[in-house]
C-alpha cells in the first residue's frame, strides 16, 4: 500500500494517508506517458502563425527591368522571395496541430505518472480547507509547514472555490485545479502534488475506472 503524508488545515502533520491503489499503484508505462505529454502540448498550440507568400504581398505587378541585356537574372516581379519586400518562401501557414489518443491510454498515462510521483513521496494529502476569506499569508504558511513553499505545487481541490484560488494566486509556482480535471502535464510539472481529502476521493471516482 502506497501512503502519503497527511496534514491538518494549519499544515501540521497528522500521520499518513493510504492512497487508492487504483490510481497510485499502477505499472508505469513510459511510452503512454510520453505520447500523452506530446498530445497535450500539441493541443495547446493555436496554429495561427502565418507569413505572406509571393502571391500575397501587395505590388510587384510590373516587370522590374527588361528581360535581356542587364546582366542580371531574369525577374518578372519584385515580390519574389529573393527580393527585399518580397514574399516568404516556405513560411508557416495556419494549420491544425491537434492530436488524439485513446481514452484508455490517457488514463494509463495519468495513473503511471501519479504512481511514479507517489512512490517518490511527492504526493501529499491535506484536510479540506475551511478558509472563510481569501488569505494569502495563511495559504503560504500552510505550504511552508508542508515543506512545499518555494516549489512548484499542484494543489487539487474538489470544486472551484474562489477563496482558495485568490489565496493561492499571488504565490509563485502554485496552480490550483479540480480533482476531475487533473492532467498528466500538470502532474509532471509540479514538484509537489497536494490533494485535499475530497479531491482525492473525486479523482478516484473519475480516473480509477
Amino acid at each position: 500500500m502506497i501512503t502519503a503524508k497527511r496534514y491538518e488545515t494549519n499544515g501540521n502533520e497528522s500521520g499518513t494517508q493510504d492512497l487508492p491503489s487504483s490510481l497510485f499503484e499502477c505499472e508505469i508505462n513510459e511510452a503512454a506517458v510520453h505520447q500523452s505529454v506530446v498530445t497535450y502540448l500539441a493541443n495547446q498550440r493555436q496554429g495561427t502563425s502565418k507569413t505572406k507568400g509571393r502571391s500575397d504581398v501587395r505590388g510587384g505587378g510590373r516587370k522590374p527591368y527588361r528581360q535581356k541585356g542587364t546582366g542580371r537574372a531574369r525577374a518578372g516581379t519584385t515580390r519574389s522571395p529573393i527580393f527585399r519586400g518580397g514574399g516568404v518562401a516556405f513560411g508557416p501557414h495556419p494549420r491544425d496541430y491537434t492530436k488524439s489518443m485513446p481514452k484508455k491510454m490517457k488514463r494509463i498515462a495519468l495513473k503511471s505518472s501519479l504512481s511514479s510521483r507517489a512512490k517518490n513521496g511527492d504526493v501529499l494529502v491535506v484536510d479540506d480547507l475551511d478558509f472563510t476569506e481569501p488569505k494569502t499569508s495563511r495559504f503560504a504558511e500552510l505550504l511552508k509547514n508542508m515543506d512545499a513553499y518555494d516549489k512548484k505545487v499542484l494543489f487539487v481541490v474538489e470544486k472551484s472555490d474562489p477563496i482558495i484560488v485568490k489565496s493561492a494566486r499571488n504565490i509563485p509556482g502554485v496552480y490550483v485545479t479540480l480533482g476531475n480535471m487533473v492532467n498528466i502535464y500538470e502532474v509532471l510539472w509540479a514538484d509537489k502534488i497536494v490533494f485535499t481529502q475530497s479531491a482525492l476521493k473525486l479523482a478516484e471516482e473519475v480516473f480509477a475506472k
